[in-house]
């Protein structure tokens, strides 16, 4: 199967590229990066230099499938023939993961190029829609905090252990910030300092909120979403807060009870473990792996839980050939059984 990567000179481009070239059933024919075209991906990215092509402004050839980690807005619009021309597509981009272009508009300062194609976009967060995958034209890749959070969350949801009232701390290298130049990505901004941003709002906010409404419609949620950036290159680790409905699993034996519902929950989900012990975002590194802990606090009777990803992995590039699995009949984690990487 041929497969075209818009803007493969991004970091999720660039991690695409890496787990693609080893999946048994792609052939990566066309990359694009208007920076670099011209240049061979190698010259570009000396790890990549197994995959042997020249970058080009705009995709060439026939391609069976096409993903883009372009970003918002021009994504879509670069993404829109692929579309109309019934090629399926996988957007890393937030272009087609809201439901509402009202709420698009507000949170992305732009209007969309095609707001008919929402509600037909596939919300590509596997575990939550595998159902809708397999043939899907249009899938928008989750963003990465919304990966870990919702998966962390959408158990105790689904079965009302908790009040509405959510608080999602998240915490994320400083690869998520994407590739371009700013200061406050600089090493002797970043390093020995952590900060809090997006505290007037963050585009991640509406898709948490939007999903876990459709976990379970009838919670009427209030979803606070802080974000922070650590000094290291990958992983997201996010703690989500919420006070348990009337008391439930306050007994000696919830929290247990609380573990096995959760594995019950994730059962048939490969790429997602609920562990023994509180997850490390090391334990994650490399691969397409979310580890969620919950666990119970009886002093204040709050539920806790802790999820661990790599954002580059199951928080854009893994998600998406993991999605692209489903959607083509692959099994689920062909060319992801990649362990983590350590130390």
């Amino acid at each position: 199967m041929n497969v075209g990567i818009l803007n493969v000179t991004g970091y999720a481009g660039a991690e695409l590229a890496r787990i693609l070239v080893r999946h048994p059933e792609v052939r990566i024919t066309s990359v694009t990066g208007r920076s670099a075209a011209g240049q061979r991906v190698g010259e570009v990215f000396p790890h990549l230099a197994a995959l042997d092509l020249t970058i080009t402004e705009e995709a060439e050839g026939e391609l069976d499938l096409v993903f883009s980690a372009l970003g918002h807005k021009t994504s879509a619009e670069r993404l829109l023939p692929f579309v109309e021309a019934g090629i399926p597509v996988i957007d890393l981009s937030g272009d087609f993961r809201l439901k509402s272009a009202a709420e698009y508009a507000k949170w992305y300062d732009a209007e969309h190029p095609d707001p008919s194609r929402l509600e037909e976009a596939v919300y590509g967060l596997t575990e939550l829609h595998r159902d809708e995958m397999p043939g899907a034209k249009l899938v928008a890749n989750p963003g990465c905090y919304p990966t870990g959070a919702i998966l962390a969350l959408a158990p105790a949801v689904k079965q009302g252990l908790i009040s509405g009232d959510i608080v999602v701390d998240g915490k994320s290298g400083v690869s998520g910030a994407g590739r371009g130049l700013s200061l406050s990505t600089h090493f002797s901004e970043v390093n020995e300092n952590v900060s809090a941003y997006g505290l007037d709002g963050h585009r991640h906010y509406p898709e948490i909120s939007q999903e876990l409404g459709r976990v379970n419609p009838s919670m009427e949620l209030s979803i606070t979403f802080l974000p922070h950036l650590i000094p290291m290159t990958r992983g997201i680790l996010s703690s989500c807060y919420a006070p348990l409905a009337n008391g439930a699993l306050l007994g000696g034996s919830g929290r247990g009870e609380l573990v096995e519902l959760y594995r019950d929950f994730y059962r048939d989900d490969p790429f997602v473990t609920v562990p023994d012990s509180p997850p490390q975002t090391k334990q994650t590194l490399g691969n397409n792996g979310c580890l969620v802990y919950p666990t119970i606090d009886p002093r204040t009777g709050r539920l806790i839980v802790v999820s661990a990803i790599d954002n580059l992995v199951k928080g854009a590039a893994g998600q998406a050939v993991q999605n692209m699995n489903v959607m083509l009949g692959y099994p689920e984690q062909l060319g992801l059984e990649q362990l983590a990487l350590y130390p």
